[in-house]
């Protein structure tokens, strides 16, 4: 098929389905994006209020791949990235009654309490220990198997609460951490493989991907303003409602309230699995099922803002939590640490999340009794001896964050089998591919391609 014969419509505008329109604009494909809200973007989303500038969604990306690079890059001229300050190389954990700083090479690594001697020891070990064979594996048993027992509870536990919200005994690495799965079976080791891997000859562009954390200056709705000017206004439609997607001779009509009509040869769906059985009909209810089942993190993120900080200090990208401590929040970023202009000056921008796998029911609780829960918490965890809040934004999310477990395989294997059913039908979003900004921008560009090639 010719490029200029193809027409794409998009369902969805979160970062996915707008990077996927950008590439498409690059390579001069027709295309339309499909909004049912008002708003694009997703759930990314910035604020601005009584001199604060906050996220209501992610609050940060990471440069941990090249397609987010480049597009960064690309969008230059719209908007610039803002690289976090050094203080977020410091991780904080809280162990007993304070904040330790996650190690971050050899000697803190052996001086640090957040392990035990008898793991410190057994991780010399770790390059010579048998790699795993069973590709399901989760992610507690692979973590306890390699580095014992206080690892996987003061590293890597509060690691998966920081991106997933997750449990590692369900969170499946070869779907949920592929590179840190693939460092094992490649190379036998996590420890050699990060070693071996360092040693590698770089890909073009790789020497950008400094895994170092970004937002935008002025936050990332800037991102979103960015791509919206590069795809253009007139190629996406907002208050879709009541659309249809329905498979014809000669590909795919697309209809929706306000005469809104249209046929297209591909259909890229970005949208949460809840969506499909009214989006698309002739999907059948045994291939949603594999969808439906799909889990996700219930979280609640509160925002608070001081205009005077009379807390710890905020010297790091913030504090995580790990479960073995049974709080009641799961951590804490410190974003007027990390970013410029998110507080007034001598003030501080706080970003706490509740709720996750375990404990859903904490990001359920009424407003009163999560400020009431804020005010135990971090009057003792950020040392404040008056939690006064100047600014304190609540918003909650039922299905925030994707988990990745051991059903991954036959939903992986479930959308292979309908897109060669379906020609030109792209499942898309965070049912695969991973959760972050960088995971989104990589799958677009991926499918961006895909269809550009034919």
């Amino acid at each position: 098929m010719k490029q200029k014969d193809k027409k794409i419509a998009i369902i969805g505008s979160g970062i996915t389905g707008l990077t996927i329109a950008y590439k498409l604009k690059k390579a001069q494909i027709p295309f339309v994006v499909f909004e049912k809200e008002n708003r694009i973007g997703g759930v990314i989303n910035t604020i601005a209020k009584n001199g604060f500038v906050f996220e209501t969604g992610p609050n940060s990306g990471v440069l941990s791949n090249s397609s987010i690079v480049q597009l960064l890059d690309d969008l230059n001229e719209y908007s610039q990235k803002e690289i976090a300050s050094k203080n977020a190389a410091k991780r904080l954990i809280w162990k007993g009654t304070q904040w330790h700083a996650l190690p971050s090479g050899l000697l803190s690594g052996i001086t640090t309490p957040l392990f035990s001697w008898k793991d410190k020891i057994r991780i010399l070990g770790e390059p010579f220990r048998h790699k795993g064979i069973n590709p399901l594996e989760n992610l507690s048993s692979l973590v306890k198997r390699r580095l014992g027992n206080s690892f996987l509870d003061y590293a890597v536990d509060p690691f998966i609460l920081g991106i997933y919200a997750g449990d590692p005994q369900y969170i499946v690495p070869k779907y949920a951490l592929p590179k840190l799965y693939n460092l094992e079976q490649k190379y036998g080791s996590f420890i050699g493989g990060a070693i071996k891997k360092r040693k590698e000859p770089k890909a073009d562009n790789q020497d950008k991907v400094t895994r170092e954390i970004f937002s935008m200056k002025g936050g990332l709705q800037k991102l979103i303003d960015a791509l919206e000017q590069a795809v253009g206004k007139e190629n996406i439609k907002t208050n879709c409602n009541n659309l249809l997607i329905t498979p014809n001779r000669v590909g795919y009509q697309v209809s929706g309230n306000n005469n809104l009509s249209g046929q297209f040869t591909h259909i890229v769906s970005t949208v949460n699995p809840a969506e499909y059985k009214a989006l698309f009909p002739f999907l059948k209810q045994n291939d949603l099922d594999i969808f439906m089942r799909l889990p996700y993190a219930k979280v609640t993120g509160v925002t608070i803002g001081f205009n005077n900080w009379e807390g710890m200090p905020l010297n790091a990208f913030g504090g995580l939590i790990p479960f073995k401590e049974d709080r009641n929040i799961l951590g804490v970023l410190f974003m007027s640490s990390m970013f410029k202009n998110r507080a007034p000056e001598n003030g501080a921008l706080l970003n706490i999340f509740m709720g996750g796998m375990r404990k859903p029911e904490i990001a359920e609780l009424s407003d009163d009794k999560i400020k009431q829960i804020l005010k135990e918490e971090l009057s003792e965890l950020m040392q404040i001896k008056n939690f006064n809040p100047d600014l304190v934004y609540i918003k909650r999310y039922s299905k925030a964050i994707a988990q990745y477990g051991s059903d991954s395989e036959e939903r992986l294997k479930t959308i292979a089998f309908l897109e060669q059913k379906f020609p030109g039908f792209i499942f898309a979003g965070s049912i695969k591919d991973g959760v972050g900004i960088a995971d989104r921008v990589q799958q677009a560009s991926n499918i961006a391609g895909q269809i550009i090639e034919g």
